[in-house]
């Protein structure tokens, strides 16, 4: 059996790397930040920013690619192919902190949409890239870029009834172009450049697809996050690597000093335990292996872990200037921060992974 991806595997995420490498630079992101300052009087989007037109222009770019229906079936303009495919594409979203619903749209409500027969007609503008797609997991009450977002789904969990997974779409709320006041992303928001709304009353219509079609949709929205999560612990090691080979202090490189070394071999050894359980749970959904959903979770468990140590220590590792908003490092920090409490957060996995051990 062969435990690696393959060279067309390979050479789409190298395709998509140099895309968002070329496109998608730091001030990109930090053009998806608001300008100004905030009530409290913080410039949280300051430093280098690039045209705001360049933002909505790196997803264009993913669109004409075909990276937003990588999973799509062909018969809907997709590429049709499975999550071994995509995950690694996932995983440079991560490290290029995109600032679009890449997880949303191309990961969890697309293919969904594809499974059920695309009950709205509004696939072919997802793949397109003129639509973007919301979720909320998990009865949750905050929506990712949900200033743009026009096409937003539900997936929530009940253990105690039969079907435990359903999927609904969101008929009236943010997603249905509520007046600007419920549009506005918060002003509090730890990864101002996600534009995090918070929904307000809403309702939802018939369900999509069954119980199984839902509980893939959530698996696949966890695997990519978790994903994202492995390349943003990568950008942030490479960023803080980087950093204390320049950084001296009495004539040396700080990271000469065994103490930083240890930090980031920490961080180092946590991805590398993270990055293959995400691989496997990619494959046990690709195959429909019956431990897919328990894949999945210790996946994103292990993946939220890596990161969170990659935020704590490479902050420690910078000093100060990690702290400033005009540095790069705190737009990688932040949405790592952000994601590892998205689509369930390590201890919900953890709990998930222990109900399917029976323990």
């Amino acid at each position: 059996m062969r435990f690696a991806f393959t060279d067309d595997q390979l050479a789409f995420r190298d395709a998509v790397r140099d895309l968002l490498a070329k496109e998608c630079a730091p001030e990109v992101v930090r053009a998806a930040w608001p300008d100004g300052t905030d009530e409290h009087g913080a410039r949280k989007g300051e430093g280098a920013r690039a045209d705001a037109a360049q933002v909505a222009k790196v997803w264009a770019d993913l669109a004409e690619m075909g990276v937003l229906g990588v999973c799509v079936p062909e018969a809907h303009g997709g590429l049709g192919l499975a999550e071994t495919d995509w995950v690694l594409l996932a995983e440079e979203t991560g490290y290029a902190a995109l600032p679009h619903p890449f997880v949303e749209t191309a990961c969890v409500v697309a293919p969904l949409l594809g499974e059920v027969g695309d009950p709205h007609e509004v696939l072919g503008d997802l793949v397109a890239g003129a639509r973007q797609a919301g979720v909320v997991p998990l009865t949750g009450a905050l929506v990712p870029w949900g200033d743009a977002v026009t096409y937003l789904v539900a997936i929530d969990h009940h253990p105690a009834a039969t079907d435990a997974w359903t999927a609904r779409r969101i008929t009236a709320g943010v997603a249905l172009g509520d007046g600007a006041e419920r549009r506005r992303p918060l002003a509090d928001a730890l990864d101002a450049g996600r534009h995090v709304v918070a929904l307000g009353a809403w309702k939802t219509e018939g369900v999509l697809g069954s119980a199984a079609d839902a509980e893939r949709a959530f698996d696949r929205g966890a695997l990519a996050t978790a994903a994202q999560l492995v390349g943003l612990g990568r950008r942030l090691l490479d960023l803080t690597v980087g950093y204390v080979a320049e950084r001296r202090q009495f004539g040396t490189p700080v990271g000469a000093q065994q103490a930083v070394k240890h930090h980031l071999a920490d961080v180092a050894m946590q991805l590398r335990f993270a990055a293959p359980a995400v691989y496997g749970a990619a494959w046990s959904l690709a195959t429909g292996a019956p431990t897919a959903g328990r894949d999945v979770s210790m996946a994103k468990a292990l993946a939220s872990d890596a990161a969170r140590l990659a935020v704590r220590n490479s902050l420690q590792c910078h000093g100060a200037i990690g702290y400033t908003v005009e540095y790069d490092l705190h737009l990688y920090l932040k949405r790592a921060e952000a994601l590892s409490r998205t689509w369930g957060d390590a201890a919900w996995h953890r709990r998930r992974v222990a109900v399917a051990l029976g323990i």
